[in-house]
């Protein structure tokens, strides 16, 4: 399976089945996988300037970002926010592991972005919702996050920590299914790896895999892109708001339409943000 030329990638990208093979192994065991150089720095500098115009115009209005704990933010936005949606949602890779994940019929229902701020505090462990019963009964994942950095990642910039091969946890003391009691704690601290991402990759996690921000202490933001991507069976749409308008839709490739999953309407209005993760929100700036 061989790329389609893009600006929006660098020279010579390919994906070929075995990296989607990989893709899928790793995303049962590991719970994440990462593709490196998957964007031109082009593109990506073009997503970064998108993100903070949304960040912006987000925080002029109530529920427009909500808090992830202090200095750091979550903002939903459409898909007509950033002008290369259709590069992401249509990239080779992101196609093919959604298909081979989620099956040919998967769904596009989440566009947003993450930005832990200088200041930004340590998370708790925890998933970003609780574990689906299709998950819990028959371990089948239902559901990816893809995430997009817009910075280079270093130590001091508080980088994604996540637990492999957590995916599948499952307890009652879970508090709303999604936050494991501090006794789990060690495990966690003992199976973690922190991510330092750079400006061009990409990666796909199961959001069940347990997984905290670290402490911002550079004097740098550092967004995150989160592409949310459903089986059709899944639930999490009903966390999230997107809509396109008539006209953006008629722009859009049938390999990207297919997927997305949301009202078609003839004006945009605002998004007031539904995932709010409470035990996340930690006195929020």
């Amino acid at each position: 399976m061989t790329s389609l030329p893009s600006q929006s990638q660098p020279a010579g990208y390919r994906v070929e089945d075995a990296d989607i093979a990989e893709a899928v192994k790793a995303l049962y065991s590991d719970g994440i996988i990462g593709r490196k150089a998957a964007f031109s720095p082009e593109w990506v500098r073009d997503l970064d300037a998108d993100i903070m115009a949304a960040f912006s115009e987000a925080r002029t209005r109530p529920h427009g970002a909500v808090g992830r704990g202090p200095n750091r933010w979550y903002v939903e936005i459409h898909p007509e926010a950033l002008r290369g949606f259709v590069e992401l949602a249509g990239h080779p890779w992101v196609q093919a592991v959604s298909e081979a994940v989620l099956g040919p019929d998967y769904r596009i229902v989440e566009v947003g972005f993450d930005i832990p701020f200088p200041g930004a505090m340590m998370q708790p462990w925890h998933r970003d919702f609780a574990i689906p019963p299709e998950t819990r009964g028959g371990r089948r994942l239902s559901s990816l996050a893809f995430n997009i950095t817009t910075v280079d990642t270093t130590e001091e910039m508080g980088p994604f920590e996540i637990a492999p091969g957590t995916q599948f946890d499952d307890s009652p003391d879970f508090e709303h299914g999604m936050f494991p009691p501090s006794s789990h704690y060690p495990r966690y601290e003992q199976l973690a790896v922190r991510k330092y991402p750079q400006i061009g990759d990409i990666s796909a996690r199961s959001a069940l895999t347990i997984h905290r921000g670290r402490p911002n202490r550079s004097e740098q933001r550092r967004p995150v892109l989160v592409l949310g991507v459903d089986a059709p069976d899944a639930t999490n749409s009903i966390q999230h708001d997107l809509s396109v308008t008539k006209a953006y839709w008629q722009t859009l490739p049938d390999s990207v339409r297919r997927h997305l999953d949301c009202p078609i309407v003839d004006e945009l209005k605002p998004i007031s943000q539904k995932h709010l993760i409470e035990g996340l929100v930690m006195g929020q700036a």
